[in-house]
């Protein structure tokens, strides 16, 4: 799978770290910076992976804050991304099941870095399940989103 990366200076570790994880697992990663510990602004890199995965450059993003906080409220903004914030397991991969997410938001202050590579596994490795149930639902969100209201 494609998978966009991303992250201000409090997640470049843990992003270098799941970049590396993801790479030997298969994935291609397409790496959005940031590039160092120098402080930056989270927006920023979560607007670049939320892009990435709009323009299917990229079938998935994940992006990394302190908080995930955030970065998730960032990438949410653009119309397309459905991103999840996610400190367990079942809610990387539930979320994807469910509600079709394509982003997800881990904090790097949140988490230790083995518990973040379950996470992120655990969301590229799910599929939306289609049911009638979560395809009303997600109509629901896309037309929230599509209004604005």
């Amino acid at each position: 799978m494609r998978v966009a990366l991303g992250a201000d200076h409090a997640g470049f570790e843990l992003k270098e770290l799941l970049k590396d994880h993801l790479a030997k697992a298969g994935h291609a990663v397409i790496d959005l910076g940031t590039d160092s510990e120098e402080s930056v602004d989270y927006p920023d890199y979560a607007a670049a992976v939320g892009r990435a995965v709009i323009a299917g450059r990229a079938e998935r993003g994940i992006v990394v804050c302190g908080s995930g906080a955030g970065a998730a409220i960032a990438a949410n903004k653009l119309n397309g991304i459905r991103c999840a914030q996610a400190h367990d397991t079942y809610t990387a991969h539930q979320a994807v099941e469910h509600d079709d997410v394509n982003c997800l938001a881990v904090g790097s202050r949140v988490i230790g870095s083995a518990l973040a590579v379950e996470i992120a596994d655990s969301f590229l490795g799910a599929t939306f399940t289609g049911a009638a149930r979560h395809v009303r639902r997600l109509n629901k969100v896309l037309d929230l989103e599509e209004h604005r209201v």
